[in-house]
């Protein structure tokens, strides 16, 4: 399934819900569910469904391995029945694509830890302070812990932040857990995967490298924004992770491309070693860190106010971003 967070404007305000995409529909979830709950004379159908399949991400990927396979259900059931489906008091389940608004699929993540999993990527930030590659590296995937308060989605303006002079993107795939656990073996760590997404880690490189060189952060350098979106894929649509290409454009210009296959962490050993002596959660954000050639900081390129950035990875979608000025000036 492509599962999605989406927007509707109804006479008595906005609503959050969750959907999955069909076609060129999306299915609102919960609403399927009651459906199909209704056709089968359940007494409560409502009061089931908000319970078997909510309309709230997080909460959703906290009800598991049935949740998910009511979601199945109830799509395969839309879909038989077709976009003009209702619900039982006349409800829309099949919207448009363009009648809605996708947002980030996991809007209010548990908490968001980003990695720097790929070995092309710190080569080159290495070599450009002059430095080898950190021996301690090799030994376990590394991370920081960012600002799960600050995601934006797909199509949402990013303010210009701070003081920066060096607004930077970072093309990186994520994972988002669906399953609490701890001291999670490396060979059973993919079970607990929910889905894959796209991540952008924005960066304001002058204020993170001043932060590192007191030996802490990233701190406000990158607390500012991660866009997450469109959708979040669950793994059995994806056959070969390491074959998907990775691509970043600027205002239409590719500035970046690369294959998530050449990471050296793996999303599993990444799980095992944050879950060792810890607990992890549904909807915790994994990000795989830059892959080797895609940011900004690289390049030796950055953002303006104005541009437009497009991260591309199929078949999750497209990931874009707009940056909105002014930038400081000096």
């Amino acid at each position: 399934m492509k599962l999605v967070s989406f927007r509707i404007t109804t006479p008595v305000g906005p609503f959050t819900r969750v959907g999955a995409i069909h076609g060129q529909h999306v299915v609102d979830l919960n609403l399927a569910y009651v459906r199909w709950l209704s056709d089968q004379h359940e007494a409560q159908p409502y009061r089931l469904a908000n319970a078997q399949v909510p309309s709230n991400m997080l909460e959703f990927l906290e009800g598991g391995l049935s949740t998910m396979a009511a979601a199945r259900r109830a799509v395969d059931y839309a879909a038989m029945l077709g976009p003009s489906t209702k619900g039982p008091v006349g409800e829309t389940i099949a919207h448009g694509a363009g009648d809605v608004r996708i947002i980030a699929p996991l809007p209010a993540p548990s908490s968001l830890r980003d990695f720097i999993a790929f070995e092309d990527h710190i080569a080159a930030t290495s070599q450009k302070r002059g430095q080898p590659i950190p021996p301690e590296w090799y030994k376990a995937p590394v991370y920081y812990k960012g600002n799960h308060r600050t995601i934006i989605g797909p199509d949402e303006d990013l303010p210009w932040p701070l003081e920066t002079t060096k607004l930077d993107y970072e093309l990186e795939l994520a994972c988002v857990i669906g399953r609490t656990g701890k001291d999670v073996a490396e060979r059973e760590a993919e079970d607990y995967i929910a889905g894959y997404t796209i991540m952008n880690d924005f960066s304001a490189r002058d204020v993170q490298f001043q932060e590192m060189a007191c030996r802490l952060g990233p701190a406000k350098g990158k607390d500012f924004a991660t866009a997450l979106g469109p959708c979040l894929v669950t793994p059995d649509e994806i056959r070969d992770l390491g074959a998907l290409t990775m691509t970043a454009r600027v205002n239409g210009e590719e500035w970046s491309r690369g294959r998530f296959g050449t990471i050296h962490w793996s999303f599993p050993q990444m799980i095992a070693h944050v879950s060792c002596g810890e607990m992890i959660y549904p909807g915790d954000v994994f990000g795989s860190g830059t892959v080797g050639g895609g940011c900004g900081l690289e390049l030796d390129r950055y953002l303006k106010p104005g541009d437009v950035v497009e991260l591309e990875i199929q078949p999750i979608g497209l990931l874009r971003t707009k940056v909105v000025g002014p930038a400081p000036r000096g």
